[in-house]
């Protein structure tokens, strides 16, 4: 599918990987719409991607009215959604028990559960339903492009990642399937597993915790950048024989 033109959801397009991907659609001629909540960081995400090329809508993605009137928005901004990354998530962590005997609170779960899947979801169906709209394109009669991010720690999961192991490794369960359901209608669906990147989720970590984790990668010896993931975000929406797969985007990294 060619990039220019065409208008892409990034779900958690404030920061980290969200926006990386939104700045890497957009250089490539592409526009965005930014669904988080936080409401500050996504309007100045947009200013700086320009008011013709982003536009901001406040949603929860665990929120199903929200996300449906998100998508609503994004079509009458810009006429079509072609493209779709669902970068939103939380890292919440806890132990399953606590080193006082309390067990893992069931709220932290099904929070992290709500917007790491739930919301994965919720975005994948509606968009899909957009998509249906559009005209086919190319040799391949494209309609669509969903891309969902799962993590390394979908099999390498740490301790106290109960949760975010098993909504990860659940984003990348649903993708088969999901690629069946809309194969007919010229939809492909896939997953990016990143590893260990240079977003939010680690900073305010001491500088030899972060020294240890730039050991991991095999090559080359650093966290990934979230422009990185946006450059194979825009690769997968290029190549029209990508589909129903997980990409590992990790350097080599091996969790011990």
């Amino acid at each position: 599918m060619e990039i220019r033109g065409k208008t892409a959801i990034v779900t958690g397009g404030a920061s980290g990987i969200g926006r990386g991907t939104c700045e890497q659609f957009v250089a490539r001629g592409g526009r965005v719409v930014l669904f988080d909540v936080q409401d500050e960081a996504d309007k100045q995400t947009a200013k700086d991607l320009g008011e013709a090329n982003a536009h901001f809508v406040h949603v929860d993605v665990s929120d199903a009215e929200q996300v449906e009137k998100g998508v609503a928005a994004a079509l009458e901004r810009f006429g079509a959604v072609s493209a779709v990354l669902n970068a939103a998530g939380v890292p919440h962590a806890a132990k399953i028990v606590a080193d006082d005997g309390t067990p893992f609170p069931l709220e932290l779960w099904n929070r992290v559960l709500a917007i790491n899947l739930t919301g994965t979801f919720n975005v994948t169906r509606f968009a899909a339903a957009a998509m249906l709209r559009n005209e086919p394109e190319g040799e391949s009669a494209e309609r669509g492009v969903i891309v969902n991010v799962s993590s390394g720690a979908a099999w390498q999961g740490q301790k106290g990642q109960a949760a975010y192991s098993a909504t990860k490794a659940a984003v990348i369960g649903m993708v088969l399937p999901v690629a069946r359901d809309l194969a007919r209608h010229g939809i492909r669906v896939l997953a990016v597993a990143p590893g260990l990147f240079d977003t939010g989720m680690v900073a305010g970590l001491p500088e030899k915790a972060l020294e240890g984790l730039r050991k991991l990668a095999l090559f080359p010896k650093r966290m990934g950048e979230p422009r990185e993931v946006g450059a194979l975000f825009c690769s997968i929406v290029e190549i029209a024989y990508l589909n129903a797969e997980c990409i590992s985007i990790d350097g080599g990294a091996r969790m011990v």
